[in-house]
């Protein structure tokens, strides 16, 4: 894998894991029962981003290193898929 390749696969994991992480934990203000003024009572009460993207970043690493070992270890390569599909190498 090319660093190029691995900058994108990281960045791709990382930002599908950013949207699953997201919604997690989300009390709206007016749950919490304290809406502030200007803001729709449908506003996080506290988001918790930093906790959020750190959380982000553990699970886009976990996933890269375990793409990356699956791809440099070659267990799985393009002949090998073109073989199931019936194409010519």
């Amino acid at each position: 894998m090319s660093i190029t390749s691995g900058i994108v696969l990281y960045s791709v994991f990382w930002f599908i894991a950013l949207y699953m992480i997201l919604p997690l934990f989300v009390r709206s203000q007016e749950e919490a029962g304290e809406v502030e003024p200007g803001t729709p009572a449908g506003a996080p009460d506290q988001p918790m981003m930093k906790k959020k993207l750190i959380w982000t970043t553990i699970a886009a690493t976990i996933a890269w290193v375990a793409a990356f070992a699956f791809i440099e270890s070659e267990i799985l390569t393009v002949a090998d898929i073109a073989t199931v599909f019936g194409r010519p190498q």
